[in-house]
């Protein structure tokens, strides 16, 4: 008798159901797990930290091109399920599972010594995205790629232009070390349970010279300038980093930055070069 291949059949069999509480909507479309392996992989080649496993729906396409799969599981009810379907690769080498929350997986040390390109790759519950978007805005430099799964929504932000509306913090701090491009929507039908909007791919690819290093004066000026998005960036900026007010002004002189803009006009390089001028 076969193995039931859909989420739905898969939990049934086991007598489990999708936790709400962690967010959980299983692929249940394999082209496009496919198509998501496609974009994060060439065949035969690379190392992928997978985030979010869940039931191997995107880890199987995922073995079947890279050479090594590290697969990242919270869920202690279903990393039995992945240590089963997945027995002969993880005996063989090429998988790994590892029970552990993505939000503090150190994806650097768990692809180390395997082979590049080094990716990172998965369907994002939304309860944690911005804390993992937050932690691989930081990881330029050292990964080769990366692939998400994440809500329609956060994918335009993540690939939005400055003066744009969808235009935010989360811009800036991941365009300042990737290049971003929405490959696919994916709509609400493609998942188990069904989410109440549709989704996006989103590929990020590293920059080769990042366009600002995420130093705790640009973090800082980022995050005032968005969270005060309506007023000017002379009144979001007031006594941020403890700077006077005549520092704030020469500092933004010298970055050609104009106090009387809003943050959400400013590009990415416009704060970096503030940042540097304020800096540490």
């Amino acid at each position: 008798m076969s193995e039931p291949s859909s989420p739905k059949a898969i939990l049934d069999s086991r007598g489990l159901r999708p936790k709400k509480s962690f967010g959980q909507n299983f692929l249940a479309d394999a082209n496009l797990s496919r198509r998501i392996a496609e974009l994060a992989t060439t065949p035969e080649s690379g190392s992928v930290a997978e985030i979010g496993a869940g039931l191997g729906s995107l880890t199987r396409p995922l073995l079947e091109r890279a050479r090594f799969v590290v697969a990242i599981e919270r869920d202690r009810d279903l990393v039995p399920v992945l240590h089963e379907r997945f027995q002969a690769q993880i005996a063989a080498g090429t998988l790994r599972i590892e029970e552990a929350d993505a939000k503090g997986s150190d994806y650097v040390a768990l692809l180390s010594g395997k082979p590049r390109p080094h990716v990172v790759c998965g369907n994002l519950p939304y309860q944690i995205t911005g804390p993992l978007l937050e932690k691989i805005s930081g990881l330029g430099s050292e990964l080769d790629r990366v692939v998400l799964l994440v809500q329609l929504e956060v994918a335009e932000r993540l690939v939005a232009a400055p003066g744009t509306k969808a235009w935010g913090a989360l811009s800036v701090f991941i365009q300042a070390g990737f290049r971003p491009e929405r490959a696919l929507v994916v709509r609400r039908g493609a998942f188990y349970p069904q989410p109440a909007v549709d989704s996006a791919v989103v590929v990020l690819e590293p920059r080769a010279t990042p366009l600002a290093s995420e130093t705790p004066a640009f973090q800082a000026l980022v995050q005032a300038a968005f969270g005060k998005r309506r007023k000017k960036l002379s009144n979001a900026w007031h006594g941020v980093l403890e700077k006077s007010e005549l520092e704030l002004e020469l500092a933004a002189e010298r970055a050609a930055v104009d106090l009387d803009a809003r943050g959400e006009t400013l590009d990415v390089a416009a704060f970096a070069r503030m940042a540097r001028e304020l800096g540490p």
